[in-house]
């Protein structure tokens, strides 16, 4: 899988999505399945997504103990998604039972990665809220070897980041990056964050972007600028 945009349907209803997605004709963008759409509308959307020819990246961001982790990712696994997620800071030991639960009994899965700090989350309110004083590059750099440790495939993160997690982790290990914005957007609730031509300069994989592309005035123009900028 080389570089590409994922755009972040982070709609509400299935009629929502597709008005969205219909836009786009004949291409198949690669899309991020948050928790609103998927609690909104369950496995019925990922399978019409799927049906209608489009990667999906099924972002749950599970965080439970293993058990619990391990089975419900065996039930994900039955939904052919391409991505799906946890939180890094569920502990190896999470990590390790959902690959287990993740893997099929012909040995395929999708790809997992792990959430290692939420973009939305700087330095002041890691150690504010939780405890964490550590700096926030080191935070990521250490969660992120701890997903490789497990097995994992890569590693949610911010674009700032992802060169340096490619450099303690390799060049194989996935970076996916929310966080991007163009120049003169609003950046949001997002802390940490760039745009798309400097998250393909720092060594981000995969981009995540939403609002800047599923709020535009010309969607499917905002997500060309998007490819361009970032694959090019």
């Amino acid at each position: 899988m080389g570089k590409d945009v994922i755009v972040a349907c982070d709609f509400d209803s299935a009629e929502k999505t597709f008005a969205f997605l219909d836009q786009f004709k004949d291409r198949k963008p690669f899309v991020k399945i948050g928790m609103e759409l998927y609690y909104a509308e369950g496995p019925a959307i990922v399978r019409e997504l799927k049906r209608r020819g489009h990667k999906i990246f099924l972002d749950l961001k599970l965080h439970d103990i293993p058990n619990t982790v391990k089975k419900a990712m065996a039930v994900l696994s039955r939904l052919d998604v391409d991505v799906c997620n946890l939180h890094a800071a569920g502990t190896r030991e999470m990590m390790e039972a959902a690959l287990e639960g993740l893997t099929r009994p012909d040995g395929t899965r999708p790809l997992l990665i792990a959430v290692t700090q939420l973009t939305s989350t700087d330095q002041s309110r890691m150690e504010r809220d939780i405890l964490i004083r550590e700096p926030m590059e080191q935070v990521v750099i250490h969660y992120a070897r701890t997903a490789r440790d497990a097995g994992l495939d890569g590693v949610v993160c911010s674009p700032l980041e992802a060169g340096r997690v490619h450099d303690a982790c390799g060049a194989g290990f996935l970076t996916v990056t929310p966080g991007v914005r163009f120049a003169e957007g609003d950046k949001g609730d997002q802390k940490r964050v760039t745009t798309p031509a400097m998250a393909k300069q720092l060594g981000s994989d995969y981009i995540v972007v939403g609002r800047p592309v599923t709020a535009a005035a010309d969607p499917v123009a905002a997500y060309e600028r998007c490819l361009n900028d970032f694959v090019g």
